[in-house]
């Protein structure tokens, strides 16, 4: 989630990490300023070999191989767009006990 959000927001803009506790699990936010999402982008953004943004350089298995992860671990996977600022990406996943 890190490496596609550092590949593409904005030069000279900030990546967040945070993490909020929720009861008995954890939400894992991945904030970036990538402009936001085209119209649409959000319900095919985890579709495998999916390319959104001008950067063709990966395959686009990223984010698909990330939610198949998170939900492997009983967890979800999701993005907010923030229009015109960029994405919000978080994972609720299960705390381990």
């Amino acid at each position: 989630m890190l490496q596609n959000a550092f590949k593409f927001t904005q030069p000279g803009t900030l990546v967040t990490l945070s993490a909020n506790p929720v009861g008995k699990e954890v939400d894992i936010d991945v904030a970036d300023h990538c402009g936001g999402l085209p119209t649409g982008a959000a319900g095919t953004l985890f579709t495998p070999f999916a390319q959104h943004g001008t950067d063709r350089s990966g395959l686009g298995l990223g984010l698909s191989i990330a939610r198949r992860s998170v939900e492997a671990e009983g967890g979800q996977l999701g993005v907010r767009d923030v229009p015109g600022v960029g994405c919000v990406f978080t994972m609720r996943l299960p705390m381990a006990v």
